[in-house]
């Protein structure tokens, strides 16, 4: 619904039109018509831009809501063919024969299957053999006695699924007293296995489930208690919640710590950041708190790692303590937070990211209706630009950061050198506001961050993989809306950065938590101290020493 209020905007003066009757127009001089005249096109000029914001910004929000979210040029490009998808295929189209029936139906031969697919799929997995024999009795029935030979066996593979399954472990200790001598009335018990909790039924089977089913497969707990229940089996979300936070506090927490001191012996690295409610954290109901994401830099393949850390703010001061000391690149976002990193921690460069320079470009296509109009747009041409700049970068993946830092210098930065004066070109010529705009005053504005990587070949071209990195945690946020403590959300991060970790390493999640929680009661002690430093080192997600059964089958 739109009010229109009768108000001129004059050399920032702001005053109520008056309303003139026809003699009153009459008895307004020469002037005052002219002043009259200027004053109201000025006003249709401002009003006829605010409406074009508003119809791009209502389609962009459309286009966010319903529409495909990505913003490379290949898929846009797909995007505007479908509305002119019949007239582009019709032109040339009177040259074209008309199919015959036999044509328009024609009888495909069926192509032959690839042998051995199936084995391949199915390599890894435990197998179990079911012989189908024939009995004696049967083939001398059937042929007669010694009127048969056997053939080569026929084999398939079929796979069995197995459900949830439970077992009650009733642990019985062996208990001895002597009866004579020096250890006359002295006990001696057999060795019982470290608990896990002590006093509680759960089991690192257990809770390895509970922790894969949260953290990785985004079920909130109150899904699996109703599972469980289905099973037969009553364990209520409140109880799963304590023992997640007491195994992330007591067992995981030396895991994260060793994991962030490997993380900072990186060169890059790259960060984000997401919204996040905790209810009980000492604040106002609906206040936002923060679940940063930090990891190794996307193109260090050995050893990766991912690091959450719950913040209850986006002030500058907690990526500021987190990479203190560190020394070397930080691949973001615009976020200004990120950028007064550089100013006040000696030996940090903050370099930016191209896939958000993009972003405004592409809500502004995906905002014009008109193909071919879209196609002329100034948005367009950015995103051609910005586009080329990435084709050329992405063809430099495989090279070593050496060979990749001279092809840049030597291609990549006339691209970007281009793309800038193309810029602060254009800029002059656009709306003051819009998308379009705002890319462009983020390209200008952003330059020296964006830039970066030209003179780096271990920086990325973008921050894509932090926020693959945060996707989980953002997936899991859609289906349990909000974390309850602080403590649930420093458990949470301490858990999303070991799972995502683990994935980055080519591990099974569910075995790899199993594993820690079966060999950490026996390094840990109830306060948290390590008493191996070692035998931890052989837990961590790239250690040799990890069962076959952590990693995940290579196909």
């Amino acid at each position: 619904v739109f009010r229109f209020c009768c108000i001129i905007i004059t050399t920032g003066e702001i005053f109520m039109a008056k309303k003139y009757t026809p003699d009153e127009l009459n008895g307004l001089s020469r002037q005052e018509l002219i002043f009259l005249a200027i004053s109201m096109q000025d006003q249709l000029e401002q009003l006829n831009a605010n409406m074009e914001r508003l119809i791009e910004q209502i389609s962009i929000a459309n286009q966010q809501r319903f529409g495909r979210h990505s913003e490379r040029l290949d898929v846009i490009d797909g995007q505007l063919d479908l509305f002119n998808e019949a007239e582009a295929l019709s032109e040339g189209a009177g040259n074209v024969p008309e199919p015959s029936i036999d044509e328009a139906l024609p009888q495909h031969p069926k192509r032959k299957k690839k042998t051995g697919t199936r084995d391949a799929d199915l390599s890894g997995l435990p197998e179990e053999s079911i012989i189908h024999s024939v009995p004696e009795e049967k083939l001398i029935e059937h042929f007669g006695e010694g009127c048969y030979r056997k053939l080569p066996d026929e084999s398939y593979k079929r796979l069995r699924y197995t459900p949830a399954s439970w077992t009650v472990e009733l642990h019985t200790v062996e208990v001895y007293v002597g009866t004579d001598g020096l250890r006359q009335d002295e006990f001696l018990r057999g060795d019982r296995p470290k608990d896990l909790l002590r006093n509680s039924i759960v089991t690192p089977s257990l809770e390895a489930a509970i922790l894969n089913g949260k953290y990785v497969n985004s079920i909130p707990l109150y899904r699996m208690e109703q599972e469980f229940q289905r099973n037969g089996v009553y364990i209520s979300r409140q109880n799963m919640a304590n023992w997640t936070i007491l195994c992330a506090e007591r067992y995981l927490k030396p895991v994260y710590d060793r994991l962030k001191e490997e993380f900072f012996r990186y060169h890059v690295t790259q960060a984000d950041e997401t919204p996040v409610e905790v209810i009980n954290d000492g604040r106002s109901a609906g206040s936002t708190s923060y679940m940063w994401v930090h990891r190794s830099g996307e193109y260090y393949k050995d050893r990766p790692v991912v690091l959450y850390e719950y913040q209850k703010t986006r002030h500058h001061k907690h990526p500021e303590e987190f990479y203190k000391g560190f020394k070397g690149i930080l691949v973001t976002d615009g976020l200004a937070q990120y950028h007064l990193l550089e100013d006040h921690l000696e030996g940090l460069t903050n370099a930016n990211c191209w896939a958000h320079a993009r972003r405004d470009f592409s809500d502004a296509i995906k905002a014009i209706k008109d193909p071919e109009l879209a196609k002329r747009s100034t948005a367009y041409q950015a995103l051609v630009r910005i586009a080329a700049i990435y084709k050329l970068d992405e063809s430099l993946k495989e090279l070593t950061p050496r060979q990749r830092l001279k092809e840049r210098q030597k291609h990549v930065k006339p691209l970007v050198e281009e793309y800038f004066a193309w810029v602060k070109d254009v800029l002059d010529s656009q709306l003051p506001k819009g998308a379009t705009a705002s890319g462009l005053h983020y390209s200008i504005n952003q330059e020296k961050y964006l830039r970066v990587f030209l003179n780096d070949g271990e920086i990325p071209i973008d921050n894509s993989a932090s926020e693959r990195a945060i996707r989980t945690f953002c997936i899991g946020k859609k289906n349990w809306v909000f974390i309850d403590s602080v403590k649930g959300a420093e458990a949470s991060a301490i858990i999303y950065s070991i799972s995502e970790t683990a994935k980055l390493n080519s591990l099974s999640t569910y075995n790899y938590f199993n594993h820690l929680l079966t060999e950490l009661p026996k390094l840990i002690d109830r306060e948290g101290n390590v008493s191996n430093a070692k035998a931890l080192e052989s837990l961590l997600p790239w250690a040799e020493e990890l069962p076959d059964i952590c990693r995940k089958p290579r196909r």
